[in-house]
């Protein structure tokens, strides 16, 4: 098999996983089985166990220069504890469906971000699409009914929004350490400090934790959002940048969205109304404008 086909395999296992995550969440701590901040260190922790497994069967040296040692702890603080904090508090307080469409907002908000602080140009296309997305995320709240598997719609997806909005600082600030040091070995330091920072936050749910009530979906469902939905999303996904490049891994959310719907309307029973095909229509068009090439890029990217 082709390395571009196993990344193009790896990127769609990523966003199936990734979609997966949210009605897989949403039935642990909606049917009581653990709290959400307990989930987030669950999760977590695995995947920093997995990680340093990985960095054992194949060591890579990386020391880090001093002057970037506040960069990698922001980084955890914004990209693990505070992004997967607010996301599985918000996911159990709203639909499946709608903070998939939300998260969707994160390249919307990188485009913003880049325009304010790398001083790059909005065109008409992109002034258009980011006021589509931001116009789909705004239906989709105003359009909220009660149902039994939100318990707080309002709240819960602005606590989506919060944690996009963290997660695409994260997103910046990560960029140039790519540049610089091995991929997995630095999402293996940020979730490692991450882990710590959340340590206070979610201990107190954790011991309140009755592991012994876990039904066998219970365990499939924490071992999926621990091991696939969390670690070998995150590898996959650096696979597939690594094969493909960032704006093709970066087309695969739409499919995660797709995914994610069909799964909460099955298995969680969330209802895929003409509101919310409305607002994801308007995200979905809002993120391909705002982040569609101009021509000047495009000449370049076909040069090199």
């Amino acid at each position: 098999m082709k390395n571009t086909t196993k990344a193009h395999l790896a990127l769609l296992g990523t966003n199936l996983f990734f979609a997966i995550n949210f009605s897989a969440i949403k039935f642990l701590v909606n049917d009581g089985f653990i709290q959400a901040f307990a989930l987030n260190l669950v999760r977590v922790a695995v995947s920093v166990v997995l990680l340093w497994m990985l960095f054992l069967v194949k060591p890579t040296k990386m020391p880090i220069q001093k002057k970037h040692v506040g960069r990698f702890l922001l980084c955890a603080l914004l990209g693990i504890a505070i992004n997967q904090l607010l996301f599985v508090k918000g996911l159990s307080l709203t639909y499946s469906i709608h903070a998939s469409l939300l998260m969707l907002t994160t390249p919307i908000l990188i485009t913003i971000l880049a325009a304010w602080f790398l001083k790059e140009k909005l065109n008409a296309l992109k002034i258009a699409g980011l006021l589509l997305g931001i116009g789909g995320a705004v239906i989709l709240i105003a359009g909220r009914t009660g149902s039994s598997n939100a318990l707080d719609v309002l709240l819960g997806d602005v606590l989506v929004i919060i944690n996009a909005v963290a997660y695409t600082f994260y997103f910046i600030l990560v960029k140039p350490l790519m540049q610089i040091y091995n991929a997995m070995g630095i999402i293996r330091i940020v979730f490692t400090i991450g882990f710590f920072m959340m340590l206070p936050f979610c201990w107190t749910e954790f011991e309140a934790t009755n592991f012994s009530n876990f039904t066998t979906n219970a365990w499939l469902a924490l071992a999926c959002i621990a091991v696939c939905g969390t670690f070998l999303a995150y590898a996959f996904n650096i696979y597939g940048i690594k094969i493909l490049g960032a704006s093709i891994a970066g087309a695969y959310i739409y499919s995660q969205v797709v995914f994610a719907s069909v799964i909460a309307a099955v298995f969680m029973g969330e209802e895929i109304t003409v509101v919310k095909l409305v607002a994801g229509g308007c995200i979905m068009l809002g993120v391909y404008l705002s982040n569609r090439p101009t021509k000047t890029k495009a000449i370049q990217n076909s040069d090199t």
